[in-house]
């Protein structure tokens, strides 16, 4: 099924789109390196306010035991980004978003570290 260019297609909850399936590659190339302890893929979904909920992509244990939520983007749509924010600053989770970075500029992964009263960039692969 091809979609107009601009159409934004329908999430299914617990399905994978593109961007999120080679990401998935990435983090399990990790966890065989020994890099992460483990990851899961929307596990579960925080309510942020009424009727306003946020679902990290990945939920990942790092290997210093720390939580990590990774946010991943094709692009990034201003609702979204504002979810990731209100989430970063709300729980005491580390949240890493990667950004898909187009063939033609090297390929991998763009890397913006979202905490509580800061965001950061990264040049993440």
């Amino acid at each position: 099924m091809r979609f107009a260019k601009g159409v934004r297609r329908k999430h299914i909850p617990g399905v994978m789109n593109k961007t999120e399936a080679e990401y998935a590659l990435t983090l399990a190339a990790k966890k065989a390196a020994g890099e992460i302890q483990n990851y899961w893929f929307e596990c579960f979904k925080i309510k942020l306010a009424d009727k306003t909920y946020y679902t990290p992509d990945f939920m990942v244990m790092a290997n210093d035991d720390v939580w990590e939520a990774h946010e991943v983007k094709g692009f990034w749509e201003d609702d979204a980004r504002v979810k990731v924010k209100v989430f970063a600053e709300t729980y005491p989770i580390r949240v890493r978003c990667f950004t898909k970075r187009a063939k033609k500029n090297g390929g991998g992964w763009e890397e913006e570290t979202m905490t509580k009263g800061e965001e950061r960039k990264d040049g993440a692969k």
